[in-house]
């Protein structure tokens, strides 16, 4: 009876860890994990505040797969923040985007690490890569970083 029994088990297991593969790449535990829809980030120079970008969070992988190439443009001050569970070495490329922006990466002791003017690119065939050390990754409008004074070594909030 109980050998009938295992492979209908197995089955069953197997069944429900494909589904729960397939809804967690979907983002369908954005709410569990606490998933934001907004945030306030402000870059600081240690005293100063340099400036406040008001925030889409992209913190699931479709979201941040997709990213901005789906919007035709930013106001002045807002922007994307692409949300990770860790620091790690993240790379960005251009991919749709109809407008250029600045790619901003924040490490886990939320210190800009790089800073990379991205200029919007023609050629999707050949897509640059961005890199950075980052458990986030702030982009803007292109020339932001520059006109706002923001450098590596700066601090960041982030108000959810």
């Amino acid at each position: 009876m109980v050998r009938r029994r295992l492979p209908l088990v197995i089955t069953a297991f197997l069944v429900v860890a494909i589904a729960l593969t397939l809804a967690y790449q979907l983002g369908a535990f954005a709410l569990v994990t606490g998933s934001e829809e907004a945030a306030t980030v402000t870059i600081t120079d240690g005293g100063d505040t340099l400036a406040t970008v008001d925030v889409e969070v992209a913190d699931t992988p479709p979201q941040r797969y997709t990213g901005l190439s789906d919007h035709e443009s930013l106001s002045a001050d807002e922007g994307m923040l692409f949300v990770f569970e860790h620091e790690s070495t993240r790379s960005f490329v251009m991919r749709d985007m109809a407008f250029p922006i600045d790619m901003i990466f924040i490490g886990e002791d939320r210190r800009i690490t790089a800073i990379h003017e991205a200029p919007r690119e023609e050629d999707q065939s050949d897509l640059r890569s961005y890199r950075g050390e980052a458990k986030w990754v702030l982009e803007v409008n292109y020339g932001y970083a520059a006109e706002n004074g923001i450098s590596e070594g700066d601090r960041v909030e982030i108000d959810y």
